[in-house]
């Protein structure tokens, strides 16, 4: 595979190129490009946070894993580059200085790469910009305030120069995977069907957020492969006044930012999926495709009622969302086939979509539940509640929907409705929960739901006596 892209400025054409390397090791073992570092090498820790810009969009990505051909006609900046032509500093590199916004300095590339490519946006949540990125040394205060200090800075030229950059002069061609030979780069979901169909044993890699550290982890070799970034009409949102659609390669940042308004809880809880950089990676279709009970994505769409539509060759199907997880690690998904796009109905907001996971931000749920529950003159009419951690797949509580539809909107039923949960799921213990305690919080999950229904104010970051 031959691929050409910007790195800090300048021009990049690789021939040949090993379609599972990561950036994060050429960088380090071909360019000699050490400042961007490896923490984790799984996307969890952002030392090796780099900017990448597309289409005039800055994304802080983690460099540990994604892959070169990812990158075939974006540019790219490391902390190297971030520094101006004649080593003028960026405006975050001299509000980190002045702060003291570093101590040991391992950790450091990577924030002052996160927060160059919020800088480069206008983006001002630094808390949430920062999630992503880990420091054990100085601690986030004073690296908060260097963010704050750099906002009224304008954008380097250099940094503009990347966004006005125009992917177009970079020809996708065969060179970049569109022959006959794997690996592929499919332009559009079309292409996409026909090598698919030709080689239905390849790996799909969208964001790699999850494929990647079969590479980097298990160190598994991935042959042949077919990466979806290209296919640029999987990454359409449509919403109308019956339906939304994500296309299966809308990032979940975009996915985020497109519910906001429409389901806020659904928002709040894609905020603390992952980091931002893993958001702007990890894609809806992925999450979806690859099945895990843990995944929160799922069990909020199957609340809402979603169906997923699927393409092989010519051939498409849809089906209820909740349908496709068939068993733990198996889908209703056949050779050749992928996931195409997930629609829902435009309804009223009922949603509530609630995370337990130790750690608050960035971290996988022990428990998600997801409620959708329809009151009409104080009786419930229609209840979808689906749940990931529960069970080996995401999963409904067609029990305890039972038990509530029909009935009058009250505690009273709330309380006789809790039992039904034993009926629904038989949770395992490990090393994120008991069975008891999830069965337990599950229950609690509804009774906040009733109460946030009635006014009730509750807020599990606050503790009072």
């Amino acid at each position: 595979m031959d691929i050409t892209f910007l790195l800090n400025g300048e021009t990049v054409e690789l021939t040949d190129v090993s379609p599972t390397v990561t950036l994060l090791d050429w960088l380090r073992e071909e360019r000699g490009l050490t400042g961007t570092k490896e923490g984790c090498n799984e996307g969890d820790c952002g030392a090796c946070t780099v900017m990448v810009t597309d289409e005039g969009s800055a994304k802080a990505l983690n460099a540990c894993i994604l892959f070169l051909p990812q990158l075939h006609g974006k540019a790219v900046r490391t902390v190297e580059g971030a520094s101006g032509p004649n080593d003028e500093p960026h405006p975050v590199q001299s509000a980190m200085v002045d702060l003291h916004g570093s101590q040991c300095g391992f950790c450091t590339p990577g924030f002052v790469m996160s927060m160059v490519a919020s800088h480069a946006n206008g983006a001002t949540d630094h808390d949430t910009q920062l999630a992503g990125n880990l420091c054990r040394c100085t601690g986030y205060a004073p690296i908060i305030r260097a963010a704050k200090a750099a906002e009224p800075q304008p954008v380097p030229h250099w940094i503009t120069y990347d966004q006005s950059f125009s992917c177009s002069k970079i020809p996708r061609g065969e060179a970049a995977g569109r022959g006959a030979e794997p690996p592929f780069l499919p332009t559009s979901s079309d292409e996409l069907a026909e090598v698919y169909a030709q080689h239905p044993d390849a790996t799909l890699i969208a964001g790699a957020t999850d494929v990647g550290l079969w590479v980097t982890k298990q160190l598994r070799e991935l042959d042949p492969v077919i990466f979806l970034n290209g296919c640029e009409d999987l990454k359409q949102i449509t919403i109308t006044d019956d339906e939304i659609r994500f296309g299966a390669m809308v990032d979940m940042n975009r996915m985020g930012e497109a519910i906001a308004d429409l389901h806020p809880s659904y928002a709040e809880m894609i905020r603390r999926y992952a980091s931002v950089q893993v958001r702007h990676a990890a894609t809806v279709g992925g999450n979806i495709a690859n099945g895990s009970p843990i995944g929160d994505n799922p069990p909020a769409l199957i609340a809402l009622g979603a169906t997923l539509h699927l393409r092989k060759g010519d051939t498409r199907r849809s089906l209820p969302l909740e349908e496709f997880f068939i068993d733990y690690g198996k889908q209703d998904r056949a050779p050749g086939e992928f996931v195409e796009a997930v629609s829902f109905p435009r309804q009223a907001d009922r949603l509530k979509a609630y995370k337990l996971s130790k750690r608050f931000d960035q971290d996988i749920s022990a428990v998600c539940g997801c409620f959708n529950i329809t009151v009409s003159e104080s009786t419930v009419t229609e209840a979808r509640i689906a749940f990931g951690g529960m069970a080996g797949t995401p999963k409904r509580a067609t029990h305890v929907e039972a038990a509530l539809i029909g009935k009058p909107w009250t505690r009273e039923v709330i309380d006789a409705a809790l039992p039904s949960f034993a009926e629904d799921y038989s949770p395992l213990t490990d090393m994120r929960a008991s069975a008891t305690y999830r069965l337990e919080t599950a229950k609690a999950m509804l009774e906040r739901y009733f109460l946030e229904d009635q006014g009730e104010v509750t807020d599990v970051l606050k503790v009072t006596a």
